[in-house]
């Protein structure tokens, strides 16, 4: 058998973190099994549907590096084969033609409630006869089609990550409504429901991975598949995506979506280790892979039933794992537009080099792209502004001294060219002025970064230098700290 999953978002939105991570579960499985992973747009809600949210659904699948094997296929292109179904479903006996009017379904409704009962169907229109069926279309009464649910049924199977579940076809809410109302001998829009079920028979699949919030669509998903005569596939509902307080996340939690996540510096890469982690966890305890490396030991026997809760600080770290391994010619491309962004002045042809040099610096302490702005705005403007901390050194008795003979050897030719020509001058100075080099190289940080805090000292002098920046910073320096 080969495996065959599908992911099958609705295009009503952007690509959300809990469909993403339910991609990731149906992709990794497919890729340990060699199996065929599909797309497949469920875009029936005609009214909600949007094309500017299909495309940032695939953008964001293939950013990911989710790529599908096949689709992605579009429910709203095959609404005939539902309609076919349905009427295989009417001829067969196992469907009806139902005509109560909405303020008849409300009275129903309120009834019950009065009794203190669930909500449901009463499947009173399931045997009418051919006379009561044409006197309510003379009313010019429409009609939905529903699904007869046998309430004495019991359905089961075997969930791949919850193990044995059983529902009972009395706590389904009566017969369900596969096809919206419609005229006389038609068939209307065929809802949810339905079109799953005919779209996994018609497209062989063989495994259905999806959040456990489509449980219990999965009791009655099970009669149709069985109606409609197919093979009921394999069911693996994974745990949901938790808030910090423990509820389900949603947009009232802010950032939600995978364009949200892109916005906000994080790598595909990251995201998609971290989203596997939500749930899973790896055979040997690692956490940090590819997702080829992870499908090689993916399998739903290490998937966790208990929703999993989402960690802002453990995404941060992880990305921070992977941005401290791209290349500074690779990482300066993704760099450049963030510093755009924030008005920086530079050139991004002439002046690449330099930017390649300030990126490889500031890399190893980013943990999303968007910091790299603030780490790196004082490498970008002549003058800074010096912190408390910053003007409490540069007070400090012999820092003047300092700072006026690293001037005159500057200003003199000496070469600062590279990190032993930025030692061998530090040490020089630090042997003419008879200073400790601990004083030294904390004035300095004061002198050039504004700050006691910050990246490589030798390596900020050293881009700083190229950009001639040194020089004046030394000279603001040094009038602060004889003032």
């Amino acid at each position: 058998m080969t495996v065959r999953v599908r992911i099958a978002p609705s295009p009503t939105g952007n690509l959300h973190i809990g469909t993403a991570r339910t991609a990731v579960f149906n992709w990794l499985f497919a890729r340990h099994h060699g199996g065929q992973f599909i797309l497949r747009v469920e875009d029936t809600d005609t009214e909600r549907s949007r094309p500017e949210f299909t495309q940032n659904i695939t953008e964001g699948l293939q950013w990911l590096g989710l790529t599908w094997d096949e689709g992605p296929f579009f429910q709203s292109e095959r609404l005939d084969l539902y309609r076919q179904a349905i009427q295989a479903l009417l001829d067969k006996g196992l469907a009806y033609r139902a005509y109560d009017t909405p303020a008849e379904l409300d009275a129903m409704r309120t009834a019950q409630k009065a009794k203190n009962q669930a909500p449901r169907y009463d499947n009173r229109h399931r045997d009418l006869t051919e006379a009561q069926q044409r006197a309510f279309e003379a009313e010019g009464r429409q009609a939905v089609i529903r699904f007869k649910i046998d309430d004495a049924r019991t359905i089961q199977w075997q969930d791949l990550v919850r193990g044995a579940m059983t529902w009972q076809g009395s706590d389904l809410g009566g017969d369900m409504v596969i096809a919206r109302a419609s005229s006389v001998d038609s068939i209307g829009q065929p809802l949810y429901n339905l079109a799953v079920v005919v779209d996994d028979l018609d497209m062989q699949i063989t495994h259905v991975i999806r959040g456990e919030d489509h449980i219990a669509n999965t009791a009655k998903q099970i009669l149709l598949y069985e109606a409609l005569g197919g093979k009921v596939p394999e069911f693996a509902h994974t745990p949901l995506i938790l808030n910090e307080k423990g509820a389900k996340l949603s947009k009232r939690d802010g950032v939600t979506s995978i364009s949200d996540f892109q916005q906000l510096g994080f790598t595909a890469e990251a995201l998609a280790n971290y989203m596997t982690l939500l749930g899973w966890s790896a055979p040997d305890g690692e956490e940090v892979f590819t997702l080829p490396a992870a499908a090689a030991q993916f399998s739903f026997d290490r998937v966790n039933k208990a929703g999993a809760k989402f960690d802002w600080d453990k995404l941060d770290w992880l990305n921070g794992q992977y941005l401290h391994e791209i290349p500074a010619a690779t990482l300066v491309d993704q760099l450049m537009p963030y510093w755009q962004a924030a008005g920086y002045p530079f050139d991004p042809a002439t002046d690449k080099d330099w930017l390649t040099t300030l990126a490889g610096l500031l890399g190893p302490g980013l943990a999303r792209f968007p910091e790299a702005v603030e780490q790196g705005r004082f490498f970008f403007s002549e003058l800074m502004d010096y912190s408390e901390a910053a003007i409490k050194q540069l007070h400090q008795e012999g820092v003047a001294a300092l700072l006026q003979a690293t001037l005159d050897q500057l200003q003199s030719g000496a070469a600062l060219d590279s990190l032993d020509s930025g030692k061998a001058l530090v040490n020089d100075i630090v042997k003419a002025q008879g200073i400790k080099k601990g004083l030294m190289m904390k004035s300095m940080r004061a002198a050039l970064m504004g700050d006691m805090q910050g990246p490589d000292l030798m390596e900020s002098w050293l881009i700083l230098h190229q950009r001639q920046f040194d020089v004046p910073r030394l000279k603001a320096a040094l009038e602060l700290a004889q003032s």
